[in-house]
Parts: structure tokens; C-alpha cells; sequence
């Protein structure tokens, strides 16, 4: 999917939201995200690990310039709530704090909202992802598993980083991914290495969810 946003005031990155709706509602407010005239680009996971999924996607449907991608809990979460089967490898993953949030079921329109995410979003030579992505191929060609699973292409930046910080991961000038949270390797913030930010702060595991102003860089989190 590319776009060039017309009209679009700011674009806002978050990453990974996993139920955690205040601090989904902090992270807007202390960015001062203006819902009018602002991008806002989720790279996936609303759902599992903290039982207010509905809250959040309820709030990200209030947003007009939502740019909503598919992560593998969604993937998960969805097929849940098309075809009513849980795994109980999705219920041990987080999965039973989202069925806990839908007592009724998941509506129509958060179906419908998860159905028409994107496997990725590409504006301004940037590339919006929740897992990764295969560089050596091109973006089409990608399988929908490694959008949704990959952690192959974070390690690869991160080695790259010590000896080419210059090296560039497809022909993007930055890719925005999330899925691996910066926690798993002592970080509480965003990371940059080479191309590729890590964007999952750890919000699913009681740590921090990170916004990010695409064009300047500055991020906010919550408390």
C-alpha cells in the first residue's frame, strides 16, 4: 500500500498497543495529536495481553487518517472472532484478556477494522511494518508470515549496526517495525539501527507504549 498523504498535517508512528488503553490515551494527549488533521499508523497488535482491546480499537475509530496494520495477534484475535475457534496457544499468548474485553463477541466494525488492516504502508520512501520485511525481494512478494512474524530483520539491523550504522535494509530510506520489544534486549525506547526502527516498547508486557513524530523524531511515552 503507498500513499503520499495529502493533506496530512503531522504523521504519528505507535507500536505495539496490546489492549493498554490509557496508556493509548496518554500517549495522544502528551503528543498533542490533533485527530483532525494528523496521521496516526499503528503497526499492529491492539489486541491480547491487557483486556481493554475494545476500548482501544473503539478510540483508534475516532481517529479519520488511521493507518491500521495487521500484526499477528490481530491475525489471531480475527480469526477468533470470524470463526469462534481460540487456540489455546493464542489464549496462553495473551488471547484470553481479548475475549475477556468482547463478553458479547467482537462487533462488525472492529471485524471489519482488522479485515482491511494492511500487511504493510509505504509513504514518502518509508515502509510501515509490524514484523519485517524480506529486502532481498521485492515488497510484493513478501509472504503475509514474515510481515506478521519476522524478527530475523531487527537481529540482522542490530548486527549490521557495529560494524555498517550506514547500511540500508531494502530500498527504503527508514523502516518502522514492531512486534520485538525493545525490553527483550534492555531497552525502554525506541531503537535505530541502521534503516530499521523498533518501535514495540514493551506495552504488552507492563512496560511503556511509544508515539513517535515521524518528521522530527521526538517520541512520547506513557508512565
Amino acid at each position: 500500500m503507498r500513499t503520499k498523504g495529502q493533506g496530512i498535517l503531522k504523521t504519528f508512528v505507535i507500536g505495539d498497543i496490546h489492549g493498554a488503553y490509557k496508556p493509548l490515551l496518554q500517549c495522544l494527549k502528551l503528543s498533542q495529536f490533533n485527530k483532525k488533521e494528523d496521521r496516526l499508523i499503528c503497526l499492529g497488535d491492539v489486541c491480547d495481553r491487557n483486556k481493554r482491546v475494545k476500548e482501544c480499537i473503539d478510540e483508534l475509530l475516532t481517529v479519520p487518517n488511521c493507518v491500521y496494520i495487521l500484526g499477528n495477534h490481530d491475525a489471531w484475535a480475527l480469526g477468533w472472532a470470524v470463526n469462534g475457534k481460540a487456540p489455546e496457544e493464542w489464549l496462553g499468548q495473551g488471547g484470553a484478556q481479548t475475549v475477556k474485553s468482547y463478553k458479547d463477541g467482537m462487533p462488525k466494525e472492529h471485524i471489519q477494522f482488522l479485515t482491511k488492516a494492511y500487511l504493510y504502508f509505504v509513504d514518502e520512501n518509508r515502509l510501515f511494518v509490524h514484523g519485517g520485511f524480506d529486502p532481498g525481494q521485492p515488497i510484493e512478494q513478501t509472504s503475509k508470515e514474515i510481515f506478521l512474524w519476522d524478527r530475523a530483520l531487527l537481529k540482522q539491523a542490530q548486527q549490521f549496526y557495529l560494524t555498517d550504522p550506514d547500511h540500508k535494509f531494502g530500498t527504503y530510506d527508514e523502516v518502522y517495525i514492531g512486534h520485538t520489544p525493545t525490553i527483550n534486549f534492555g531497552k525502554k525506547e525506541p531503537q535505530k539501527y541502521c534503516n530499521i526502527w523498533a518501535m514495540d516498547t514493551g506495552a504488552g508486557w507492563g512496560a511503556k507504549l511509544t508515539i513517535m513524530d515521524v518528521g522530527t523524531k521526538q517520541f512520547w511515552q506513557s508512565s
